[in-house]
């Protein structure tokens, strides 16, 4: 994951407060700056609702370190959340297009690029 001026989003490994515990992964920015809660170890074993868990915790990462969202929707310029179409985790804007109907999916979670 990248933001533009920013250089890309990073999993950030942090050492256990407590002995015998696992280490702590964040969603960092590239400067090594996280907010929030840590991954869980047992969230690898879905990769589906691992891939969730790390869209939402690079959201909350950038949304209260650069106080901004993201990704944004480059036709409204709005915040995107993610949605599962399908069995496909997707960002979706909340906004209209011409031909009506509440929102739109803009890419899979993983493939902004393409977008």
């Amino acid at each position: 994951m990248t933001l533009a001026e920013q250089g890309p989003l990073q999993l950030l490994a942090q050492p256990s407060y407590e002995a015998g515990e696992p280490e702590c992964v964040y969603v960092a920015l590239a400067n090594g700056e996280w907010h929030g809660s840590h991954l869980y170890p047992k969230t690898a074993e879905d990769s589906a609702h691992a891939l969730a868990i790390v869209a939402d915790a690079a959201q909350e990462t950038v949304a209260e370190r650069l106080w901004q969202a993201w990704p944004l929707c480059a036709e409204h310029d709005l915040g995107m959340h993610t949605r599962d179409v399908e069995g496909l985790l997707s960002w979706w804007c909340a906004g209209r297009r011409s031909e009506g109907g509440p929102g739109h999916i803009c890419a899979a979670v993983g493939a902004l690029d393409a977008f």
